[in-house]
């Protein structure tokens, strides 16, 4: 990877990462607790544009649980959800509706963790699992999907990859 390249992909990456601590600060009601729509979350379908995402939205998570007053635990296993997700969907992005289900997943499987164990929430995991699932779908499955459509022509552009959508 040439000097060019390097400093496009770090771009990118500060970018996302920006973009989704934005995100979680803006909408911070709704992004952080046992029930919550992580409005960020729709940029985990990122991934699919740009290996650049990846760290991105790590780092993005990483920032937003810091600032937005989380416990140790919740920084680091919702930010390590986060990068699994991205991950997934970066080693899924032939396949745009595969690409949603790693960050879905990897959240219904650790947030209600670190909420239960970390936080003390006294509500039975599987319950926890609803609501964090049905926060991930409505943020990744229908934001991510909505914003996967929008890009789908332009995305290619915006973040140089020299490769066709569409």
């Amino acid at each position: 990877m040439n000097t060019r390249n390097k400093t496009l992909f770090l771009a990118q990456a500060a970018l996302i990462a920006a973009a989704y601590t934005v995100l979680c600060m803006v909408f911070a009601p709704i992004s952080y607790g046992e029930i919550q729509v992580r409005i960020a979350e729709a940029l985990v379908i990122l991934p699919f544009f740009t290996p650049a995402a990846v760290p991105g939205l790590f780092v993005g998570c990483l920032l937003s649980n810091i600032l937005g007053g989380s416990i140790l635990l919740d920084v680091i296993g919702g930010s390590i959800a986060t990068l699994i997700g991205a991950v997934g969907s970066w080693y899924l992005r032939r396949n745009k509706v595969l690409i949603l289900l790693p960050p879905i997943l990897a959240n219904v499987l650790i947030v209600p963790l670190v909420l239960r164990y970390g936080y003390g929430t006294n509500l039975p995991i599987p319950f926890l699992m609803l609501t964090v699932g049905i926060g991930e779908v409505v943020a990744v499955g229908v934001l991510g999907s909505v914003l996967l459509k929008a890009l789908e022509k332009s995305g290619a552009a915006i973040f140089r990859t020299g490769r066709r959508v569409c």
